[in-house]
């Protein structure tokens, strides 16, 4: 069903821009990127070797690859970003950034923003080799400092110093009190790789219990001046040693991903086949956010410091909506007017970890066929992008084509980025084309790529 207050928004924004031939742009966070609508074929380009910094030939825009068939533990494996754009690559200040390489064994590098150009983190000239498990995270407030979890402790959420190369443990997660306890012997109760922060780094958040992703029963929020919270998605259970208790109406599911805000006051809650839910992290109050509803709750979703972005799942492709935690049922389009005839051949995977720090920074994504076509007929098909958030007007700001494609089921193979904190670098995964060579399985070999947004 289509909201008629979407609609009603996306007929008055269109019809204030009617006879204009330039979009108008409320702020001007990409100066120098192209803005327009025309149609830009990619135009073919060989793989550049690794750390020259080189244009992208249809939209200018400076880029560097990050990696090639050496880079990997496993020689020839692919190397990829981690699948959610909520996820924070990068380190405060642009010195550092990992990508995951085959085996899901976490890869860092040093950067400098000013040149674009990789520098090694140790005496050997390799890859820094974390020592996490796959898609730890950041710190928003120290660029020295990142959380995750580690094999041997898989329950325990721990921060890794770069200066010292030092682990230290911050809060062993079966010690908050869950309701029922972890049977931490069971090697098929898990924890997932999706700690993540607020960004005062004062609460983290990570979702565990069950044997593997979409089959996690607890999310626990640790607060580092008050202690644990969890809830516990198949009883509705909220607890811990600080907020109230008792029992969510939400219940009976189980949990894909969690993320917090960039507040830290929601968390969240990607569920399976359902759609999803939003913890307010100090209360028992649980939204949620179906598929196929009302709410348009379709598509790829992110979330920033407290607000919700996603594709609608209506009218169009590109129809991609902002809302508040605070009121789901408030949606306000991004893209008008939309482009015609309507089209939902292009899948969009936001990054917005840049929103975290500021609700109305610009949304980024990667547009991609899901089904692995790479025809180009739209602007935006196969390209990187921006999105204007603040409402003012709106603006897509065009910066590469990735270059990329799904290969059947295949992840590793899909464009999916991380920008930086301050917004000014996309990092994400390509085959560039296919010509990267094949994987030891026959699969196409993917890399990392690094575009300059400002």
């Amino acid at each position: 069903m289509i909201c008629p207050k979407l609609l009603a928004l996306a007929s008055l924004f269109a019809l204030s821009l009617a006879g204009s031939n330039v979009l108008a742009q409320g702020v001007q966070p990409y100066p120098n990127a192209i803005t327009d609508r025309t149609v830009r074929q990619a135009t073919p380009m060989s793989p550049p070797p690794v750390n020259v910094v080189f244009q992208d030939p249809d939209f200018g825009s400076q880029m560097v690859r990050v990696t090639d068939e050496t880079t990997d533990k496993v020689p020839g494996g692919y190397l990829r970003s981690p699948a959610v754009g909520a996820t924070n690559t990068w380190s405060t200040d642009d010195s550092k950034f990992y990508v995951i390489g085959e085996g899901g064994h976490d890869l860092a590098f040093g950067f400098n923003p000013s040149t674009m150009k990789l520098r090694s983190l140790q005496a050997n000239g390799k890859a820094l080799v974390l020592p996490f498990r796959p898609a730890p995270m950041f710190s928003f407030v120290d660029p020295d400092l990142m959380y995750g979890t580690t094999d041997a402790n898989r329950f325990t959420i721990s921060s890794y110093r770069f200066s010292t190369n030092t682990l230290t443990p911050v809060i062993d997660t079966t010690t908050c009190g869950l309701e029922p306890a972890l049977v931490v012997t069971n090697k098929s109760i898990q924890s997932d790789d999706d700690v993540s922060l607020s960004t005062d780094d004062v609460r983290i958040a990570i979702s565990e219990g069950g044997p593997e992703a979409g089959e996690h029963p607890f999310v626990v929020v640790y607060d580092k001046n008050l202690g644990c919270r969890w809830y516990n998605t198949q009883t509705g259970q909220i607890g811990g040693q600080w907020g109230p208790t008792g029992s969510a109406p939400a219940q009976g599911f189980l949990i894909n991903h969690a993320r917090i805000t960039g507040d830290g006051k929601h968390v969240m809650i990607g569920a399976l086949s359902f759609g999803t839910y939003f913890w307010d992290i100090e209360t028992l109050t649980v939204d949620s956010c179906p598929l196929h509803s009302k709410l348009d709750c379709g598509g790829y979703e992110t979330v920033g410091r407290s607000t919700l972005i996603n594709a609608a799942g209506t009218i169009d492709e590109m129809n991609i909506v902002k809302r508040p935690l605070s009121d789901l049922s408030a949606i306000s389009p991004l893209v008008w007017p939309l482009p015609t005839p309507h089209s939902w051949e292009q899948e969009k995977h936001f990054t917005w970890t840049n929103g975290f720090l500021d609700d109305n920074n610009p949304v980024c994504a990667s547009v991609y066929d899901y089904d692995g076509d790479t025809e180009i007929v739209r602007p935006w098909d196969d390209e990187i992008v921006c999105i204007e958030t603040d409402l003012a007007a709106s603006t897509v700001w065009r910066f590469a084509h990735h270059r990329t494609s799904k290969t059947a089921a295949y992840i590793d193979s899909q464009p999916m980025g991380n920008v930086s904190p301050d917004g000014r670098f996309f990092l994400f995964t390509s085959i560039w084309d296919g010509q990267l060579g094949v994987e030891s399985n026959g699969t196409t070999r993917s890399d990392m790529w690094i575009v300059k947004l400002k």
